[in-house]
């Protein structure tokens, strides 16, 4: 990830130059990877909570068409097409914003690979709030906020699309073993690297709290207008129904 890591660095370089305090740096370098990614999370978060709302539909198809195949994917291709859904729409978004946080992690775990500029050999050790050295692991504090905000978003973020709701009960008991397991592991993580990745962690975390808040209105209100839209065809379909029986009659 070296190949994005060198561009990430002369940013989070052109950052340090103007606010000349290497902590609050990766703090506006967190905030601004988090809005550029944005739009691609809204996209991730919109295609899987969509993808949830039609599970009912998709499940019923499956039921009725177990044993024809070819009818079945015929009929969900024609559900896709009525719902304007694309089952890959969550993917690509992961795949675009996955090389982008590897390539921070590889950074800030070891800046001064992918740093060219003399004055960050210093700026990396400065010390920030309590932390005298940023360039050295923080044993307790920095590790344990970004286990705390990474279960919560963890969690957060199950909701927003629905996982547990899709999942069979041995995928669904995973989940919730990763649900503890992963914060846990931050926990060790953070211990280990520089304080630097863990305020880049924990400060990124405790934003997507925050995103995923509001990404949670969004859903309600597209929940709330699939749901209108569900009873207005069911409307037009009443409707459908008596003037054929009137027609007959």
């Amino acid at each position: 990830m070296g190949i994005i890591a060198v561009p990430l660095g002369y940013l989070l370089t052109f950052i340090y130059n103007l606010v000349g305090n290497y902590g609050i740096s990766l703090i506006i370098l967190t905030v601004l990877v988090k809005l550029i990614l944005y739009p691609l999370y809204f996209k991730q978060i919109k295609s899987t909570a969509s993808m949830s709302t039609l599970q009912p539909k998709m499940k019923a198809l499956q039921e009725k068409y177990k044993n024809d195949k070819e009818k079945l994917n015929e009929e969900m291709t024609k559900l896709y097409r009525e719902e304007k859904f694309n089952p890959m729409g969550g993917c690509l978004p992961m795949l675009i914003q996955f090389p982008i946080i590897m390539g921070l992690f590889t950074l800030l775990r070891n800046p001064m690979k992918y740093i060219a500029d003399d004055k960050m050999l210093f700026a990396v050790h400065q010390s920030f709030l309590w932390i005298k050295d940023l360039g050295q692991p923080d044993l307790w504090i920095l590790p344990i906020a970004a286990a705390i905000a990474t279960y919560f978003s963890f969690a957060m973020t199950q909701q927003l699309t629905g996982q547990n709701d899709m999942m069979g009960g041995q995928a669904k008991s995973m989940n919730l073993v990763m649900k503890y397991f992963f914060p846990l592991s931050i926990l060790w993580l953070a211990r280990s690297y520089p304080a630097g990745l863990a305020i880049y962690w924990a400060g990124g975390q405790f934003l997507q709290i925050f995103l995923n808040i509001r990404m949670n209105k969004y859903r309600a209100k597209l929940k709330e207008q699939q749901e209108l839209e569900e009873k207005r065809k069911r409307a037009e379909k009443q409707l459908e129904k008596m003037k054929r029986a009137r027609m007959k009659g």
